[in-house]
């Protein structure tokens, strides 16, 4: 935002892209749809404090920006169809990405009431680890489970486990729900489904799926460097002795783990073989789980305590906050791009800073502003860059939100669960062993991949 802010004034440029934008930075109209997103924006990093959700203001914005958008290229005296494609574009771009997102949402929230991720939680407090094992344990449980869910999901997941045995010790709680962040923002940045900004780039076409992979070692490395300086300050101790009886997985529950599983792969194929979107590989995926809950219900029906399984309570309950908080991002971004401000955007970061400069501040700025937004303005100024750098780009973005606890959706989420144990100030006093982990992964991914 501040580096949007100083180009508001610069020179107007025309961008050549799938359309061609106003080019009307400069006038009054195109100024003020700037600083209302900045102030929709303010109110979205206010979230924790205001409680208002942050979808609710983006979406205004969004809307605010499209109709003096409309209203500057009427007085430019662009057609009504050229001003409707570049609706489309963005309309398309949003349409594939949330599609996608709702059936990962739903096989999660499936999984979860089956108890999958209850009983993965119920056998770790279970085992009687000392805190310094559990560190580690609960660290790369999240590293690697945020490969396939959410960061969000791993992070509350695997710190109720935090909670659960150290919520006495709040030296550890705070310690142990920072390694989790990091964990996870980790963990997402490597899978092409790990985090909506490394889906955003398969999508869009700027890298196959298995390249993604190739981030493996460098975000093993980001995790690594600052879980390892922090595990000096773990106490060195036992957690109070449990006896949580242990939880059981309902009936079907493995197999919708496995469908889940067999949906990536579907998802997978679409995109590689047949070159489809993936979001239809994800839409025959949620298929497959809504006639397999059908026959739950036939099997286990009579027998379930809480009732039959209905997939449309898993696709009710999957994060519309987030879906619309989206929506609202994309569009903002895809009005501003089509005033023209990305190109200036795109000139003072690229065109100054070179393409790796560029790259390694949208990490930094995803530590102030989420990740999707960044992002997405990328996306958006059709760079002419090569894969490494495009993997660059998504490494940064996905973990450079580890800095502050406000910079990603698991450190806002842990901070409410935590009661006070984890905090921004607590986060912050480790921010310099997590910048030297961003640091050490840019130059391994340097090494491994330049």
């Amino acid at each position: 935002m501040i580096i949007l802010a100083g180009v508001l004034l610069g020179p107007q440029v025309a961008m050549a892209a799938e359309f061609t934008n106003l080019g009307l930075t400069g006038t009054e109209r195109g100024i003020y749809t700037v600083l209302i997103f900045i102030i929709a924006y303010g109110f979205v990093m206010a979230e924790e404090f205001t409680g208002l959700r942050k979808s609710k203001p983006v979406i205004l914005a969004a809307g605010i920006i499209w109709a003096h958008a409309a209203i500057l290229a009427s007085e430019a005296g662009v057609s009504t169809e050229d001003l409707h494609e570049a609706f489309e574009f963005n309309l398309k771009e949003y349409a594939e990405l949330m599609l996608f997102l709702l059936v990962a949402m739903t096989y999660i929230n499936a999984m979860a009431e089956r108890n999958v991720f209850e009983a993965l939680r119920s056998w770790m407090v279970r085992r009687g680890f000392g805190y310094r094992k559990l560190f580690w344990i609960t660290g790369i449980i999240t590293f690697f489970l945020s490969a396939v869910a959410d960061n969000l999901t791993s992070a509350l997941l695997v710190g109720a486990v935090v909670l659960a045995v150290g919520g006495n010790n709040e030296k550890f709680v705070s310690i142990g729900f920072v390694n989790l962040v990091v964990a996870a923002n980790a963990g997402g940045a490597f899978s092409p489904f790990g985090d909506i900004t490394t889906l955003m780039v398969w999508q869009a076409g700027y890298a196959e799926f298995f390249d993604f992979f190739k981030l493996f070692i460098p975000s093993v490395v980001n995790y690594v460097v600052p879980a390892a300086i922090m595990y000096m300050a773990v106490p060195d101790e036992y957690p109070e002795e449990t006896h949580e009886a242990a939880v059981q997985i309902k009936p079907g529950g493995i197999v919708v783990c496995v469908l889940f599983a067999l949906t990536i792969t579907i998802a997978v194929s679409f995109k590689q073989v047949l070159h489809l979107p993936p979001f239809m590989g994800m839409m025959v995926g949620l298929s497959i789980l809504m006639i397999y809950g059908y026959r739950i219900n036939l099997l286990y029906g009579s027998i379930e305590t809480s009732g039959k399984f209905d997939i449309f309570e898993k696709v009710r309950d999957a994060e519309w906050d987030t879906l619309f908080f989206f929506f609202g991002v994309v569009f903002s971004v895809g009005g501003l791009g089509y005033i023209g401000y990305l190109e200036l955007l795109s000139g003072a970061m690229y065109d100054g800073l070179g393409q790796t400069g560029a790259n390694i501040l949208v990490g930094i700025l995803s530590a102030i502003v989420d990740n999707i937004p960044v992002m997405f303005a990328v996306l958006s100024m059709n760079l002419d860059m090569d894969l490494y750098q495009w993997l660059l780009v998504t490494l940064t973005a996905g973990v450079g939100g580890s800095m502050l606890s406000v910079g990603s959706a698991a450190g806002v989420a842990l901070m409410g669960q935590s009661n006070h144990k984890y905090t921004f100030f607590s986060h912050l006093k480790w921010t310099p062993a997590i910048a030297a982990g961003y640091a050490a992964s840019i130059f391994a991914h340097y090494l491994v991949n330049g």
